[in-house]
């Protein structure tokens, strides 16, 4: 994407000297700022969006803003038919996975009375939907899974088989009896290897947010699927904000809703490590088809 001097001008900074493309992800197009007085800034551009695609990251950035450190938001608008978010720009550095242990734990310190959050986001390609709930099992299942599940059918990438198996799989999380206990927490919503950084001085910085309030454990399944999170990080998380016994037997039915997530978006590519979850639901005398 090309960004014009018309464009920028229409951004609430003044004397732009540089813009350059830097890497933003797949979903929109990133720049570099730095002005005549060498400020610089990040700037997530979103053609033919308006600014409400950016809603949900700003609210999110000011949640976790409140108790750990993440980027500060500078602005956020549409120029054109092109939505736009302004933030700080973070020169990084290298930190300790402890002190990004201990920062998660201290996010999901917070609490809240339900689960959910006050908006929904569906500007994406992944809807979220976020309308509270006061039980998990129920918000896991219906505003999560099925969710996702019944994209995946739009997007022909469902089976009889894996209809089989998620029946299962769901009908044992809503009797699950940790699903009842849980208390809602505030998470990252997308805590993957991608979404944090250290900043010049090691600080744990976390980008990239998609917040809500549920199951700790759903942020702590997502640091398990592509790495990027060593033993101190567990560690550290373990000693500020100790998890219930059996977490590791529960991680997989976390893990699901993003592998879930990345078979409707990169396709059939992860269609094993799908299946390989729905078929952990077959127990007993049961036999997978």
């Amino acid at each position: 994407m090309h960004l014009t001097k018309a464009w920028l001008a229409q951004l609430p900074l003044t004397d732009i000297q540089q813009v350059q493309p830097v890497s933003g992800g797949d979903i929109n197009a990133a720049f570099q700022i730095i002005t005549l007085h060498h400020h610089q800034y990040f700037l997530k551009v979103q053609p033919h969006n308006d600014v409400t695609f950016f809603d949900h990251e700003v609210a999110g950035l000011r949640l976790l803003g409140a108790v750990t450190k993440t980027p500060r938001v500078i602005a956020s608008g549409t120029i054109a038919t092109d939505g736009y978010l302004l933030l700080d720009w973070l020169a990084t550095g290298t930190g300790s996975q402890s002190a990004l242990g201990a920062a998660v734990a201290k996010v999901h310190h917070q609490h809240h009375a339900q689960f959910g959050l006050d908006h929904d986001f569906t500007a994406g390609k992944l809807p979220k939907i976020n309308h509270w709930q006061t039980d998990w099992a129920t918000f896991y299942t219906q505003q999560r899974l099925d969710v996702l599940v019944n994209l995946a059918k739009e997007n022909h990438l469902w089976s009889e088989t894996r209809e089989i198996h998620y029946h299962r799989l769901r009908q044992q999380l809503l009797q699950d009896s940790h699903m009842h206990t849980v208390k809602p927490s505030l998470l990252h919503g997308d805590l993957w290897s991608g979404n944090y950084l250290f900043d010049t001085t090691g600080t744990p910085v976390l980008i990239d947010p998609d917040v809500f309030y549920g199951d700790r454990e759903m942020d702590l399944a997502m640091t398990t699927i592509f790495g990027g999170f060593d033993a101190d990080f567990y560690q550290a998380y373990q000693a500020a904000y100790p998890v219930a016994p059996g977490m590791q037997d529960r991680l997989p039915s976390y893990q699901l809703y993003y592998l879930l997530a990345h078979l409707n978006l990169f396709g059939e590519t992860y269609g094993p490590a799908v299946d390989r979850i729905l078929s952990m639901s077959c127990t007993g005398r049961e036999a997978c088809i």
